[in-house]
């Protein structure tokens, strides 16, 4: 006799594709601008290109456990969105108050105004979208 498992709860429905669809274009813009900069020009400015490159691993990340869906999935995303959110925060402050440490931008530069501001607005949004499909699973 096998025990039937439970499917994981969707993360995904509804609004939620919306930002997986956002995270999967990021993951893509990020790592293939970092892998094209880290193979051609690393000398150049490592610590940008280097950001760049765990900026499209965080989005991979994210994007993978939203669409795994479930409990643990849902929390470790929480979690990598806070993680996301500080970097941005971080390296966002850190290129408009210090710009000759970043010769080239990151993906996180001026908190990702190179890239229409949503590496700001991403994590935000989806933190929202996760503690509402904690508050909806809970129901």
């Amino acid at each position: 006799m096998t025990a039937v498992q439970e499917k994981p709860a969707r993360l995904i429905s509804g609004p939620g594709m919306l930002l997986v669809w956002f995270y999967g274009v990021m993951v893509v813009g990020a790592v293939s601008r970092s892998a094209y900069q880290i193979s051609t020009e690393f000398g150049r400015a490592p610590l940008a290109y280097s950001l760049s490159a765990v900026a499209g691993v965080v989005y991979g990340f994210i994007t993978y456990t939203l669409v795994r869906g479930g409990e643990t999935a849902r929390r470790a995303a929480l979690v990598c969105c806070a993680a996301e959110l500080a970097g941005v925060l971080i390296v966002g402050t850190w290129t408009l108050a210090e710009p000759s440490a970043f010769p080239d931008a990151t993906v996180w530069s001026k908190y990702g105004m190179g890239y229409v501001f949503i590496p700001v607005l991403l994590p935000l949004s989806a933190m929202y979208w996760l503690r509402k499909a904690s508050a909806r699973e809970g129901a």
